[in-house]
C-alpha cells in the first residue's frame, strides 16, 4: 500500500547489504590496476632548464636505455619510424626519392632561371628605388 500512495519503504538491512555488494562488485569489474608506466610516444616530451645552484638537479643519474629509445623514436619522421603510410595523408610524398636521375645537361628536364632583358630593366629599377630611399 505504501507505494500506491507514493511513500517509500526503507530497504531492509537484507536489502541494503544486496545493493551494496551489487556496487561493489560492478565497481570491482571496471576498476585496472596499472603499475607499468611509460611515455606517450605520440606526444612531444618539454624540457625545463635546470636550475644552476639546487644540489638535487646536479646529481648525476645513470641514463635509461629503454626511456632514450623511445623518446627518439618518437622524434623520428614517419618514413623512418613506419615501413608504409599510416594515414590516407601520408600516402602523398611518402615516396620521395626522385623516379629518374637529374641531368643537368639535358635541357628537357633542366630548366634553370635565366636573366633575360626584362628582369635585367626590373632589377636595375629596384636598386635604383632603394637607393632613392636611403
Amino acid at each position: 500500500m505504501a507505494a500506491r500512495s507514493g511513500e517509500k519503504e526503507p530497504p531492509d538491512p537484507v536489502r541494503q547489504n544486496q545493493l551494496l555488494c551489487e556496487r561493489v562488485r560492478k565497481e570491482l569489474q571496471c576498476q585496472r590496476l596499472h603499475t607499468q608506466y611509460s611515455v606517450n610516444p605520440l606526444h612531444r616530451v618539454h624540457t625545463i632548464t635546470k636550475k644552476p645552484m639546487s644540489w638535487h638537479d646536479n646529481i648525476e643519474e645513470p641514463a635509461d636505455d629503454k626511456f632514450l629509445n623511445l623518446i627518439h623514436h618518437a622524434a623520428l619522421e614517419p618514413t623512418k619510424k613506419y615501413s608504409e603510410p599510416q594515414t590516407e595523408s601520408q600516402e602523398i610524398g611518402w615516396n620521395t626519392t626522385p623516379l629518374i636521375h637529374v641531368d643537368r645537361t639535358d635541357r628537357r628536364l633542366y630548366l634553370p632561371r635565366r636573366r633575360t632583358e626584362i628582369t635585367k630593366m626590373a632589377a636595375t629599377r629596384h636598386r635604383e628605388e632603394q637607393s632613392e630611399n636611403l
